[in-house]
């Protein structure tokens, strides 16, 4: 072989070896693309189901029902109706941090604050008649809407006080079917300020729905687009369901409710357990109107005190403990 022929070899070897090892980068390459846009997928769908692109006609006929103030008044619920009464002044005072959290006025910044979480740690704790009180509190402020989702998929109790009929498509339906949108099961009500996104159909896997990656996913677009909207959520108690415990972990503040009368000390504290280091909890003591109601206001508030400034197994301290964030509602 000749001297010539010899440097060509060489050559061409030296030519096939980085297209070899660009072909190897870019078999790694795909790999990494495919796997950020397989996370991307769910958030990009969810955001396209949003994107209302009906004539205006077609879109101004929105579902809609007629909550029953006058029933709600009776039972004790706060209406626009009554807004200088006791239990309004309660829930003014309630609505207050959570605000201020929303405007970034927070001492350090909060994720998706304005993704609010009412829960308890049993039935029966008053997480409901709280969760609605404080959605129509704040959809009295002249700057703010708000979305009440009825999350404790299996009790929907929420629903049945608001008017909204058994079975009606809602949360459930958007998370197990792609072709539901939001847009479509969303109620508008008879206050202008109060929207409702009802519990759905029943299923079987209902609570296990709410831990999804599309629950995860249709929280962020709710928060991200619409900034000035209070997402306020009716959620299963943590002690109930170990997905409240996950839905906890997509908000970005919870109000924690105990009743003054039933909720158990140690029920509180390894509820508050389910709930990340990073949340912002305040919590609402509910005290019947009655005799020795001070009494029992005040223990529950020495063991919500304690149980959330004592260090715990996961170790809770008092730096999320935020005094101003404590009230207690009679009814």
């Amino acid at each position: 072989m000749s001297i010539i022929e010899k440097a060509l070899g060489q050559q061409k070897e030296q030519q096939a070896a980085p297209q070899s090892a660009e072909g190897q980068h870019t078999v790694e390459r795909a790999g990494s693309d495919a796997m950020e846009s397989t996370a991307a997928a769910t958030h990009k769908s969810m955001r396209a189901r949003m994107d209302d692109t009906r004539p205006a006609e077609s879109r101004s006929a929105r579902p809609r029902i007629e909550i029953p103030f006058d029933l709600l008044h009776h039972q004790g619920f706060l209406t626009p109706a009554t807004p200088r009464s006791a239990i309004a002044e309660e829930f003014r005072t309630i609505k207050r941090p959570l605000l201020k959290n929303i405007a970034g006025q927070a001492p350090t910044p909060i994720a998706n604050a304005n993704l609010v979480m009412v829960t308890s740690a049993l039935q029966g704790d008053g997480k409901t008649f709280s969760s609605l009180n404080l959605a129509m509190s704040i959809a009295m402020e002249q700057d703010k809407t708000v979305l009440f989702v009825d999350a404790d998929v299996l009790k929907a109790t929420a629903g049945g006080w608001l008017g909204v009929a058994p079975d009606t498509p809602g949360l459930i339906d958007i998370l197990k079917d792609e072709n539901v949108r939001p847009q479509d099961v969303i109620l508008h009500t008879n206050m202008d300020k109060l929207r409702v996104l009802p519990a759905g159909t029943a299923d079987e896997h209902a609570t296990e729905l709410l831990a999804s990656a599309n629950m995860h996913e249709l929280m962020l677009e709710l928060s991200e687009r619409y900034h000035d909207r209070v997402i306020v959520f009716d959620s299963p108690p943590l002690l109930l369901t170990t997905e409240a415990g996950v839905l906890a972990s997509f908000m970005g503040q919870i109000v924690f409710v105990a009743s003054a009368d039933i909720t158990p000390q140690h029920a509180v504290e390894e509820a508050l357990e389910h709930i990340g280091e990073d949340k912002m909890v305040g919590w609402c003591s509910i005290v019947p109107r009655g005799g020795g109601c001070a009494c029992s206001a005040r223990a529950m508030a020495t063991a919500m005190a304690t149980a959330m400034a004592t260090p715990m197994a996961s170790g809770r301290g008092p730096s999320r403990w935020l005094p101003r964030e404590t009230s207690s509602v009679h009814f």
